[in-house]
């Protein structure tokens, strides 16, 4: 996966305040459940143990591929109360140098980070740096709740996952609930691509010093 990445989907702009989320791009995307609670099962001796809604998330997640066109899959790991996971848009007929200039994107259009998909919200951090991803602070402004997700975007990419995941252990009759929001990285280049994919890897290892737990 990071051979597929290297240098085809370097991003040179470093503005994100008018980024399309139907743009080709790798995403790293992190949703956590309601409250923190540990839905998803335990870590034990560094490994996850699935809960039976954990197996549910994570086969859902693996699933996408299938109901989505133009996406590819990098690194994925299911946490106690959370998911991290690379989604690559790789659609033909989106440009890549084009869609990145700045006038490509009408300012306060749907997709701009921080703009809510019906009930999530997508919270943009930083891929700049080799630090790993740190959960923010303040939540988005809930005027932009109003504004719809474009299709094919990474919004309506999440949100059936999110629904399927909760519709399916409601269904088994398991308690399951997401928090309303997600929050995302677009990743600019081949050295955070392979920073976040190892990051995902050894996320159970470092249970412990996880800022998300």
């Amino acid at each position: 996966m990071a051979d597929l990445y290297k240098n085809r989907y370097r991003i040179k702009s470093t503005r994100l305040e008018n980024w399309d989320y139907r743009w080709n791009a790798a995403y790293f995307i992190t949703i956590c459940t309601a409250d923190r609670k540990h839905y998803f099962g335990e870590i034990k001796n560094g490994k996850m143990e699935f809960s039976p809604v954990g197996v549910i998330a994570d086969i859902l997640w693996h699933e996408i591929i299938h109901h989505t066109s133009h996406v590819l899959l990098g690194n994925f790991v299911v946490m106690p109360n959370h998911i991290h996971g690379i989604l690559i848009l790789d659609n033909p007929e989106i440009p890549k140098e084009e869609n990145i200039s700045e006038g490509n994107n009408e300012k306060g259009k749907n997709d701009s980070p921080g703009n809510h998909s019906h009930n999530d919200s997508v919270q943009t951090l930083d891929a700049t740096s080799p630090q790993s991803p740190q959960p923010p602070q303040n939540p988005k402004d809930p005027q932009m709740a109003k504004i719809s997700p474009k299709s094919n975007s990474i919004s309506t990419i999440i949100r059936p996952y999110k629904s399927a995941t909760t519709k399916h252990a409601h269904r088994l009759g398991i308690e399951f609930e997401w928090q309303t929001r997600f929050y995302d990285i677009v990743i600019r280049d081949d050295f955070a691509f392979q920073n976040i994919s190892n990051y995902i890897k050894n996320n159970p290892a470092n249970w412990q010093k996880d800022k998300w737990k």
